[in-house]
């Protein structure tokens, strides 16, 4: 099969109270979150919306000691996968690509092309598909498949969303089960699903299928 990899994609956090300001610039620098007619905005608007929220969000990231823990989180994510992979008799190389702080996407596409693989997984770490979230990172491969005709010669298999995926439902599921057991009267407990929102504009003009998929998972789960 030759040498094959995993690219784990997620959003990427500020790993201390300085980056948080760059961090949200990044973030607000994307036009998949915020959409402008005018392409030439986009980086004034990020550089206020950055500077207007910076103390505030680095009060924030203080309250929980003073970063964000996704890359950690993530980190060990990606070991447990190596090593799932392993008992399953395929060696895997993992590589992590954040949307908006290190390590970047890009920098992991380097990370890959210094490896010489021969085939490459690409699985975001959002269960759900959104414009704002996959799509923007997909977005960044696109181009950098573009850039670079090396890359053209590997192959890759993207995973676009994995919502339904029965592994996922059984664990939320479970989650959920052990949560209600320290009720006395599970039977009679409500159930909250919470979720990220994405603009109306999203979902009915871009055709953005993240309440849809966020709608059918949450029925799934359900139905466990």
């Amino acid at each position: 099969m030759g040498r094959v990899g995993v690219l784990l994609l997620n959003l990427g956090g500020p790993e201390k109270l300085e980056d948080v300001r760059p961090f949200l610039f990044n973030l607000f620098a994307d036009p998949e979150i915020i959409r402008l007619p005018f392409p030439w905005l986009q980086k004034p608007l990020a550089w206020l919306i950055s500077t207007l929220r910076a103390k505030k969000s680095q009060a924030n990231y203080a309250e929980i000691g003073g970063g964000s823990p996704l890359l950690q989180i993530t980190e060990a994510q990606a070991e447990a996968l190596e090593s799932r992979l392993e008992e399953l008799g395929q060696d895997a190389q993992i590589y992590i690509g954040m949307r908006y702080w290190h390590p970047f996407t890009e920098e992991a596409i380097e990370q890959i092309k210094g490896d010489r693989l021969q085939r490459l997984v690409i699985l975001p770490l959002y269960p759900h598909f959104s414009i704002s979230t996959s799509g923007s990172s997909f977005r960044v491969l696109e181009e950098l498949w573009r850039q670079d005709p090396s890359l053209r010669q590997l192959d890759y298999t993207l995973i676009p969303s994995w919502y339904d995926h029965p592994g996922y439902l059984q664990a939320m599921a479970d989650l959920i089960a052990a949560e209600l057991q320290k009720f006395p009267n599970p039977d009679q407990a409500h159930i909250f699903f919470s979720a990220h929102g994405v603009p109306q504009s999203y979902v009915e003009e871009a055709g953005d299928p993240y309440q849809a998929e966020i709608e059918a998972c949450t029925r799934l789960i359900m139905r466990m």
